[in-house]
């Protein structure tokens, strides 16, 4: 149980402030999609709130520990109207949304039914002028495999993000292989197994195969190709490749590693010059084919965030003598580059500091 403590939907503050509460003889939990869950005392091994209870100044969210399963069931603030804890203390009632000063939080949409997840921290700021759709892949042993948005005008991936931590992070499969359509996606403007056939590219991961071996289930779920972008196999199996297996050294090494990966489909921006992001080829003549890899990673370690960007160009060599350092970049730069908003469900302050500092010495890269 303890391994997946932080494991919270993104839910922590930039220093340690995890408190434990005294478990009420009823908890009341109401949402802003007006559903209720009603836990009685004796179904609770304990609540953790993170950065405070309910309705006080810096609150983000809380973790309701089930007796029966041995895991924690996780609420951000931001998607409740109300807590109400009967004779026990732990909550209280009424009280304020403490999250009203995220001005750039993801909301909840009617055109995504599973928008709850917008709110978790690994999600970017959602692009609502494009023509976008919006996919989680989740299993019932595992919760969720990776979330992503899609363009359907472009025909192509926007970025894919997802949670690596204790309780996801065990090797009990092998790989999966079987390429397939996304059926959650539209069918006229989703991918195809003919898109990349005799294209010259490869069916590019973003959340990779061997980020999701703890059951096949979830490994299956990052080979629809709403989770691929077309890549040169050199830069696939040699620069990406290095920067995922670094992914997975330092999620081991953290509480929780918050991730998105992505590829360039709009216009970069990179020291103050305007440029395509993709080449003027594409994929079978349909998908767009990225100039630029990145990632965006969030680490929460004993308490406190570190993020980094690393940017790749998309080139048909394995730049083996590119190395990881050169490739760092600060979240504030990434954004710059990209226009994407990045874990904008982070509180205000925390998110302007943490995506500001780029800390070599924490990713081992100075």
């Amino acid at each position: 149980m303890k391994k997946i403590l932080l494991a919270l939907l993104g839910i922590a503050t930039i220093t340690s402030a995890l408190a434990q509460s005294t478990v009420p003889t009823k908890l009341t939990i109401t949402l802003k999609n007006n559903t209720t869950v009603t836990y009685q005392g004796t179904e609770m091994d304990s609540i953790v709130y993170i950065g405070g209870e309910w309705g006080e100044s810096g609150a983000i969210g809380m973790k309701v520990y089930v007796k029966a399963t041995g895991q924690s069931v996780d609420y951000l603030f931001s998607q409740v109207s109300n807590v109400t804890a009967e004779s026990g203390g732990g909550g209280g009632g009424g009280g304020t949304d403490p999250t009203d000063t995220n001005k750039n939080r993801n909301q909840l949409s009617s055109k995504y039914d599973k928008s709850q997840y917008m709110y978790n921290l690994e999600w970017p700021r959602i692009n609502e002028t494009d023509n976008c759709s919006w996919v989680t892949k989740s299993t019932s042993n595992y919760g969720v495999t990776l979330s992503l948005e899609w363009s359907n005008t472009k025909i192509s991936n926007r970025w894919t993000c997802y949670q690596m931590h204790a309780g996801n992070l065990d090797k009990n499969v092998t790989r999966n292989d079987a390429f397939q359509e996304d059926t959650d996606l539209p069918s006229g403007t989703r991918s195809t197994l003919s898109d990349y056939s005799g294209s010259g590219y490869s069916r590019g991961h973003l959340c990779p195969s061997a980020d999701r071996l703890c059951s096949s289930e979830q490994n299956a779920q990052t080979f629809y190709l709403s989770n691929m972008q077309p890549q040169w196999q050199s830069h696939n199996a040699g620069l990406w490749l290095t920067v995922e297996n670094q992914v997975r050294t330092w999620a081991s090494n953290c509480d929780t590693l918050y991730v998105v990966k992505a590829a360039t489909i709009s216009d970069v921006t990179i020291n103050g010059t305007t440029s395509a992001g993709i080449y003027d080829a594409k994929c079978n003549n349909r998908l767009p084919v990225p100039k630029y890899f990145y990632s965006a990673l969030l680490a929460l370690k004993n308490g406190k965030y570190y993020a980094i960007g690393i940017w790749t160009t998309h080139s048909n060599d394995a730049q083996s003598s590119t190395t990881l350092k050169s490739c760092a970049i600060s979240i504030d730069e990434l954004e710059k580059r990209t226009g994407i908003d990045f874990f904008c469900n982070l509180p205000d302050t925390v998110e302007d500091e943490v995506e500001a500092t780029l800390d070599l010495s924490y990713w081992g890269l100075n």
